[in-house]
């Protein structure tokens, strides 16, 4: 007994340290990976703003946001028309998108019954339309939102069906936000006497506004480069003019620098690379304030 008990102490360290060689090996193969891969990322990301801000680099400067776009001219012409039409766009897309996506991830956390079928096939849908492609949402806007409801081919229209593209991303970003509270705030608050809607009001959205910021700055960072959807619904590459009401016409980066690219004089190349370093850096701004926000509300359970 004292020998199979020795021998039994004597040959369990082995397997644990042979399993604790394999797994280090493992691990460090697994960061490693990690690390070669965002290397990966940063360093085209690199070569991509080095090449786009020193080929437009003759250009940045205030005649791109002061002046109007021209065709005869590239010398002069500027991006105002595209940058006001796009700041104009992207505000009206969060006034519409944020509001109602947070609203519908509430209902679907706190108050839907996922026992019943509708609200199990909203969900689904939800999930569902996060993956259609932006150009069936232009047909959509272009179909609906343009001719049926007679909104026209204005800036309110852009708008609307932006905020339709990026609702899912929204909902589901709220959603998780929402769920990521833990149920004990909500158990507290409800055992002190506090109503289900105070404890949503008071608790519950104060500690997800960091995920909910988060979440809706991504999606409208992928609305502000979408150039398919105002194609469909004929926003013009070449305006003038800056909008001043809903239904007027409008431009955008996207569409400006589609048509910069298009056109043979290598000036407008220049131009088009200097429209892109103006809109990477609003995209800069949105996330930046997406990260103050989300350092400045978040909690740790």
């Amino acid at each position: 007994m004292t020998v199979l008990t020795s021998i039994g102490k004597a040959a369990s360290p082995g397997p644990r340290r042979l399993a604790g060689r394999r797994r280090p090996v493992r691990e460090t193969v697994f960061l490693i990976a990690l690390q070669l891969s965002l290397v990966v990322a940063i360093a085209f990301l690199a070569v991509l703003l080095a090449y786009v801000i020193s080929k437009g680099w003759a250009r940045l400067d205030p005649r791109l946001w002061e002046n109007m776009p021209s065709i005869r001219r590239p010398e002069n012409a500027g991006a105002q028309s595209a940058i006001v039409g796009t700041i104009y766009l992207m505000g009206l897309t969060a006034l519409f998108v944020i509001p109602t996506g947070v609203l519908a991830a509430i209902y679907l956390e706190e108050y839907a019954d996922r026992n019943k079928w509708y609200n199990r096939l909203l969900e689904l849908n939800i999930q569902n339309l996060a993956g259609i492609p932006s150009i069936v949402y232009g047909i959509l806007g272009l179909g609906i939102i343009a001719r049926v409801i007679g909104l026209g081919f204005g800036l309110i229209t852009g708008a609307l069906t932006l905020a339709l593209l990026v609702l899912p991303v929204v909902i589901i970003s709220a959603r998780e936000a929402i769920r990521a509270v833990p149920p004990s705030i909500r158990e507290g608050s409800l055992a002190l006497g506090a109503t289900q809607w105070q404890t949503i009001y008071r608790q519950v959205l104060p500690s997800s506004i960091p995920g909910i910021a988060t979440g809706s700055i991504l999606a409208l960072s992928r609305a502000i480069g979408e150039a398919a959807p105002l194609v469909m619904l004929g926003a013009a590459t070449f305006v003038a003019f800056n909008p001043e009401s809903l239904t007027d016409g409008f431009t955008a980066l996207p569409l400006q620098i589609y048509n910069w690219i298009g056109q043979s004089r290598p000036e407008f190349g220049v131009l088009a690379s200097s429209a892109i370093v103006i809109l990477l850096a609003l995209l800069l701004v949105m996330n930046s304030v997406a990260i103050l926000l989300r350092n400045r509300y978040q909690k740790r359970w």
